[in-house]
């Protein structure tokens, strides 16, 4: 089984930028697992976290289209170990009785996840981590009956000083994009 990676991007914060990033991956046969885009400090730029599943010939293949995209200032690979990856849940939970309701605000102060809306027939609970506190908290309230759950798609950010500007080539492609 092919193992899930993560990409991070910086590109022009421009329209159609996105549409050209998810081509490529349909181009080449490969599917998207998670995909998030934002603005940075810089609201010039914006930053796609992308998660795919595959080899080291796959991601090194898809790093370097990436990089021959007009619009990409740079691409980062981020390794396991070295990165923090979180995505936002929110799960709207049957709750139909107070005891009902209690047993779940207590999963989710254990969780430290948030209470954001309540009902008389449900509570919806808010959650940021890493996938397995989700997957975790998803299998608990599933017993509960999940009414609706929604999830943003993973961000990550490396670990300690070190930035998407920092190794050399990358930086080097991020100044020559400032400098266009």
């Amino acid at each position: 089984m092919q193992e899930l990676q993560t990409l991070s991007v910086l590109t022009e914060n421009a329209a159609g930028v996105l549409s050209q990033v998810s081509r490529l991956f349909s181009r080449k046969g490969y599917n998207i697992d998670s995909l998030t885009v934002g603005e940075t400090d810089n609201t010039e730029i914006s930053r796609f976290t992308i998660m795919v599943r595959g080899d080291e010939q796959m991601i090194t293949q898809i790093a370097n289209q990436l990089r021959k995209l007009l619009p990409v200032l740079s691409v980062q690979r981020l390794l396991p170990g070295s990165a923090i990856h979180r995505e936002l849940v929110l799960f709207k939970v049957k709750a139909e009785t107070r005891e009902t309701r209690d047993e779940i605000i207590q999963i989710a102060n254990i969780f430290r996840a948030s209470v954001i809306d309540v009902t008389r027939g449900s509570l919806t609970i808010e959650l940021t981590g890493d996938s397995s506190k989700s997957a975790a908290m998803q299998k608990l309230y599933e017993e509960f009956g999940i009414l609706e759950m929604v999830r943003t798609g993973c961000v990550a950010l490396e670990r300690g000083t070190g930035t998407i500007y920092t190794a050399s080539k990358q930086k080097e492609e991020f100044e020559l994009g400032k400098a266009l």
